[in-house]
């Protein structure tokens, strides 16, 4: 199997180059600053929105993993524009027209289905999608399953991110907590996310391939079917450096939502990933208790390594 990662370096794209490798595949990773990877991984350095560079990334794959994202801004508030949208849904349209006999496997996101959705969704939920990056991923879906490829919807991904960058809350909520900085949550914090662990997340990709054809044509959300507050959610993180560390947990407060926040950040969102399991076998595996102490403690071996 000729596996080809695009944003290979990337926090999902590495795990997914790694369990690739693990699984005896044939690697390529591309990314504009590769970093570290599995020895047997061909690494290539490409600007994927340049002319011909879609092309010759993906020639001969059988499978792609189209896991660029642009957000300019470290988060998807930034992905608005042109320069994100060619990333997020131009690179996309030149894969399905570059890799017309390669299966694709896309990661898209579980609030594509919008703010008046209910809380727990299932993936038959009509799309609303508010935000600039919702409506990129969305745009980027259909040309994935109109190509014959399979759509994933991640909820909050989250873990140790080796070699590679996690901007994600609960790596954030440790850094400041480590930093003896107070933890604060919008409002009462009572909102529930759905938190999947980076290990799982590229399990379930993988896992998506030999089940290619019994999902295509269709979205699929994944997530571990249980919500956490936010509220909660910063509590354990608060805890679990207080007793890595042996100092109390710092606070947790609350603050009123910024100008900023939309309705998405004001909603929970908890995805059911009942059908996807069905056809894949695929459950996650690691605990939101297992998978914060493993965050938290390579937040705190990066903070004390030279």
């Amino acid at each position: 199997m000729r596996a080809v990662v695009l944003g290979g370096s990337g926090f999902i794209g590495s795990a997914v180059a790694a369990g690739c490798a693990a699984a005896g595949w044939q690697v390529r990773t591309v990314s504009r600053r590769p970093g570290a990877a599995d020895p047997s991984t061909h690494v290539v350095a490409a600007d994927l929105t340049e002319p011909g560079a879609v092309r010759s990334a993906v020639a001969d794959a059988d499978v792609v993993f189209p896991l660029v994202l642009h957000t300019g801004g470290g988060t998807w508030r930034a992905a608005d524009g042109a320069a994100a949208a060619r990333v997020n849904v131009g690179v996309l349209t030149e894969v399905a027209e570059a890799a017309p006999s390669a299966t694709i496997v896309f990661a898209g996101s579980t609030s594509q289905v919008g703010p008046r959705a209910p809380e727990l969704v299932r993936g038959d939920e009509p799309d609303a999608p508010a935000t600039p990056y919702d409506r990129q991923k969305t745009q980027a879906e259909r040309i994935v399953l109109d190509a014959g490829g399979v759509s994933l919807r991640l909820p909050t991904v989250y873990g140790p991110a080796p070699g590679a960058v996690d901007r994600g809350v609960v790596t954030a909520m440790a850094r400041r907590a480590l930093a003896g900085d107070p933890l604060t949550v919008w409002g009462d914090g009572a909102m529930r996310r759905d938190l999947l662990f980076v290990d799982d997340v590229a399990a379930a990709l993988l896992e998506a391939v030999p089940c290619a054809r019994s999902l295509a044509g269709r979205s699929w959300v994944l997530g571990t079917g249980a919500g956490v507050s936010v509220r909660e959610l910063f509590e354990l993180v608060a805890a679990k450096v207080g007793a890595l560390t042996g100092r109390p947990p710092v606070r947790v407060g609350s603050v009123p939502p910024p100008e900023h926040a939309s309705a998405m950040d004001l909603r929970g969102l908890v995805a059911d990933p009942g059908a996807f399991a069905a056809v894949t076998g695929w459950r996650p595996r690691t605990s939101l208790a297992e998978g914060v102490d493993r965050t938290v403690r390579a937040a705190i071996s990066s903070v004390v390594s030279p």
